[in-house]
């Protein structure tokens, strides 16, 4: 498979650079694009939602599995794998709207403004994003 099969069932697919897209995650009522897409020189999609989603829930709501992510041939058992499949650039992107949702919050609270349940939730998902990313990005977050 190419990453266009993939791409054909998502919305608001943005080309982000060479082989890398970001679009809606499909698995969840996503507000804006937190799936990221790449894919590589030898054929393989990676697939990563920056909300938790897992591989597995995003593949079955755009109705795919698991193997249409690799190509149909065998890679040798001296292919390199990749360390981290996902630019900083891409990372930093996500985290950068979260850490503003986060910031707001922040700002809410110091103003003696009390959090409901929406905007509780808000925040829970905004940090669960941020240490998505940065697991994604290969960096302990604690």
């Amino acid at each position: 498979m190419t990453a266009e099969n993939l791409l054909s069932r998502l919305e608001r697919v943005k080309r982000t650079g060479a082989g890398r897209y970001q679009a809606r995650c499909p698995a969840h009522d996503d507000k804006g694009p937190s799936l990221s897409i790449r894919e590589l020189d030898d054929g393989r999609v990676l697939v990563h939602c920056f909300a938790g989603c897992d591989v597995h829930s995003v593949l079955s709501a755009a109705g795919l599995s698991f193997d249409d992510l690799f190509p149909p041939r065998e890679l040798g058992p001296h292919a390199k794998r990749e360390g981290r499949p996902f630019p900083a650039a891409d990372i930093l992107r996500a985290i950068a709207f979260e850490a503003l949702v986060v910031a707001v919050a922040g700002s809410s609270m110091l103003a003696g403004e009390p959090f409901n349940a929406v905007d509780r939730d808000r925040l829970f998902l905004a940090v669960g994003r941020i240490r998505a990313a940065l697991e994604a990005g290969g960096l302990n977050h604690g």
